[in-house]
């Protein structure tokens, strides 16, 4: 598969809150940053689980508006219906996510989905 076909894929698995199908697009020994939430996550049973307990505590849908491939890379702008909007990068290897990193905004995040607010970090 190329890059954009398993981002794709992603986006169908995510927005069928699918933690089981998202986590087999991943290495056994991947990545996923989401600078937002904190620290990496590493290895494909712990994604598993952070998008099993994401899926349990909030709502969240991905609508693409944007889709790029550049080599191993797959680039997707992103919304959701509720306005929150961010981006993410995709290296993928074999078909694999190696690699994932993110950026959307946390505190807007929580507010949407009535979550804690997070504490400032300086």
């Amino acid at each position: 598969m190329t890059p954009k076909h398993v981002l794709q894929k992603f986006v169908e698995a995510f927005n069928n809150a699918d933690p089981d199908s998202l986590a087999d697009l991943y290495s056994d020994d991947a990545v996923n940053h989401q600078v937002a939430a904190g620290d990496p996550i590493k290895g494909r049973e712990a994604i598993r689980k952070m998008f099993t307990d994401s899926f349990a505590a909030t709502n969240m849908t991905c609508i693409v508006e944007n889709m790029f491939e550049d080599g191993e890379w797959a680039i997707m702008e992103w919304r959701d219906p509720l306005g929150l909007r961010g981006c993410g990068f995709f290296r993928i290897v074999d078909s694999k996510i190696v690699f994932q990193r993110g950026y959307w905004d946390r505190l807007t995040f929580c507010r949407q989905q009535n979550l804690p607010v997070p504490e400032e970090r300086i």
